[in-house]
């Protein structure tokens, strides 16, 4: 701003002042009283004639601020009056009589109302500068510095005063030589009151910077604590706060320490993991390969265990945690070579299954409808050559899934959305919903325990099926086919129907028939056991990381990170888009499919969706074998309503998957 400008800003200040003084207007014309002008007053408190000294409020003598003329003279408030501020002040006498009612100058009041009356008269780079002068003031006011120091309750922690010197201040234009050199002072300002931190800091990588190299881009108190909204360090506001200051300057690091889980707590808004300053130190911070900092490879298991110990404080954090690399990247093969190639397998994975798949539903969609469409409300799989049902089987249904399988399958799916709903926070800690919702499930530890308990059910589930099938198999074995129509295993049958299946997809073919397992359905079934092996494995790494640390390198959590996030990502999309699509929303079962809620399909549907089983047992004589009774009609109201109800939820979490992936791109 220049040197015009502030003259007629200070002009304009001693004019709301003066007409703010009992009168009004009045008062601004009429003359300052006698003997109060700046000179008179600076003939006392130049500080030429000694100190001077008053009596305080507890009858001790204090020192009054000497004025020096020329800093004055030099500063912001030169083009005002002494008495502009001091309002308590009406005479020129050596004890001068006071203005009942009128205190102390306030600087904090005079700016504020200052900025409020005058603000919409600046012009427009002016007007930003009063408005962040007056935000500045706002944020003071709350700060630890504008409380009662302890010591003296009738003083401040730390006053206007106290760090501008209001005789004298003057803040620089930026970008002047000036500006730098009022900028590289700012820490022993601080270090008046703070000396101890001052003599840290000063022998740290950033006093260095700023003491020796002249460096003003290096950190100061105020990059680091604020300039006006200095606070108590101890809070987990101020904690967060700082940790994000310091990626102001580091932002690449930063961004890399986001991504890890300390990060991720942090940017949800809670402080009790690693954050910059428990690994780099706050003060006397030093490069990580500077033999004195934390961070050095003969200290780094040391500083880990500062925060990974146990009861009564028994080192917990092993050899394998000094390899961990908490600022890693998927970016740079040269510098973090597994964590490159973990996220490219992933990548990988992720566009190969969502291709084909969405590709899959996209197409079946489109034919599905083409021939709703010609056939109206006919079924277009062929059923010529099939028979019909016995006169004696029809109206009974044919049972699917036993109630042990539904209710596996019920855990199954409740476990999955549990452990949807308890990590998508950690995935997207920067979306919108994510903050809030942490904050519902009574934050990361709660979370985190839910997220185990769940993953329990989930593992115990599976583990359950495994044991069920061998034993099922092992009671039969000589007659289990490993390919045949009971078989989940995949065959070359299946690579036919799935080539029959895009032929009839381009109007090129007949759609296919199926026996008892359709190819997709055989992916659905395989799907968890790889999904299941990468998020288990990794998820127990993570869950006892001191033990996996005794045995692997640490960048194995860097890996297990990646495997488990983005495995968790495919399983979710996948099953709220494919696997509801395939069994809910094309437009035949539309808008639900409840054999898995009921068990049981009437036989009309098992001739069109599994018709080459239906004439085997037919053929066989086993068909009377799988019949039921149909479902009563408050079965299969409640197999409605929890249908729909894990749809409805299925689908909300996939909106707040797609919600945070999107956001964070």
């Amino acid at each position: 701003m220049s040197s015009s400008r502030l003259k007629v800003w200070f002009m304009a200040a001693a004019f709301f002042f003066w007409t703010s003084l009992p009168g009004g207007a009045a008062a601004a014309d009429a003359p300052s009283p006698t003997g109060l002008g700046n000179a008179s007053c600076l003939s006392c408190h130049d500080g030429q004639k000694g100190q001077l000294e008053v009596a305080g409020p507890d009858g001790e003598k204090r020192a009054l601020l000497a004025v020096e003329p020329a800093g004055f003279a030099k500063s912001v408030h030169a083009d005002m009056e002494c008495v502009t501020c001091h309002l308590e002040i009406n005479d020129s006498t050596a004890k001068h009589k006071k203005t009942l009612g009128e205190k102390r100058p306030d600087c904090v009041q005079c700016h504020l109302k200052l900025n409020d009356a005058s603000v919409k008269e600046k012009v427009a780079g002016e007007r930003r500068w009063m408005q962040a002068v007056g935000k500045s003031i706002e944020t003071y006011q709350t700060s630890y510095h504008a409380r009662p120091n302890a010591d003296d309750p009738t003083k401040q922690n730390a006053s206007c005063n106290d760090c501008h010197n209001v005789h004298s201040f003057n803040v620089p234009p930026p970008g002047t030589a000036e500006r730098t050199d009022w900028h590289l002072g700012i820490s022993d300002l601080c270090g008046k009151c703070h000396e101890n931190q001052l003599d840290d800091w000063s022998k740290s990588v950033h006093g260095r910077e700023i003491k020796q190299k002249h460096n003003p881009k290096a950190a100061d108190c105020a990059d680091c604590h604020t300039s006006h909204n200095v606070r108590k360090t101890a809070s987990d506001k101020v904690k967060l706060a700082i940790t994000a200051n310091c990626g102001s300057c580091h932002d690449e690091a930063y961004v890399s320490y986001r991504a890890t889980y300390h990060g991720k707590i942090t940017t949800l808004g809670y402080a009790h993991t690693a954050k910059c300053f428990d690994c780099h130190s706050s003060h006397d911070i030093e490069p990580s390969s500077n033999s004195a900092s934390k961070m050095h490879l003969n200290n780094r298991l040391e500083s880990c265990q500062e925060c990974h110990s146990g009861k009564k404080k028994v080192p917990l954090a092993t050899a394998g945690f000094v390899s961990f690399s908490p600022h890693g990247t998927s970016n740079n093969f040269a510098t973090d070579p597994e964590i490159w190639m973990a996220s490219k397998v992933m990548i990988s994975l992720l566009v190969g299954t969502f291709g084909f798949f969405w590709l899959h539903t996209l197409l079946w969609f489109y034919r599905e409808y083409k021939e709703r469409q010609r056939r109206q409300s006919q079924r277009h799989v062929n059923l010529e050559g099939l028979a019909d049902a016995p006169v004696p089987h029809q109206g009974k249904h044919f049972r699917r899934f036993s109630r042990t399988w539904r209710i596996a399958h019920l855990l199954f799916a409740l476990s999955l959305m549990t452990l949807t709903l308890t990590g998508i926070p950690l995935f997207y800690p920067q979306s919108p919903w994510a903050q809030p919702l942490m904050s519902l499930l009574n934050g990361p530890s709660t979370a985190g325990l839910i997220h185990r308990v769940a993953a329990t059910i989930f593992a115990g589930v599976f583990f359950w099926h495994l044991v069920y099938m061998l034993v099922r198999i092992g009671r039969d074995w000589r007659n289990f086919k490993i390919f045949g129509p009971n078989s989940m295993v995949p065959g070359l049958q299946d690579l036919k129907d799935i080539l029959a299946m895009f032929k009839w997809f381009f109007g090129k073919g007949p759609r296919p028939v199926f026996d008892r397992w359709t190819y997709w359905e055989k992916f659905d079934y395989w799907a968890p056991f790889w999904g299941v092996t990468i998020i288990g494995v990794s998820g127990i790494m993570m869950w006892f990381p001191h033990i996996a640390a005794q045995y692997l390198p640490g960048w194995v959590f860097n890996v297990a990170a990646i495997f488990h996030s983005e495995e968790a990502f495919l399983a979710v999309v996948f099953l709220f888009t494919v696997h509801f699509f395939n069994n809910h929303f094309r437009p035949d079962k539309f808008p639900l499919d409840r054999v898995m809620f009921t068990g049981t399909v009437t036989l009309e549907e098992l001739r069109h969706e599994h018709p080459l089983q239906y004439q085997r047992l037919l053929d066989s004589g086993e068909l009377e074998q799988h019949l039921v009774d149909a479902p009563s009609p408050a079965m299969v109201q409640a197999a409605t309503v929890l249908g729909f109800v894990l749809i409805v939820a299925g689908l909300i979490l996939l909106t707040l998957v797609g919600i945070g992936f999107f956001t964070s791109l």
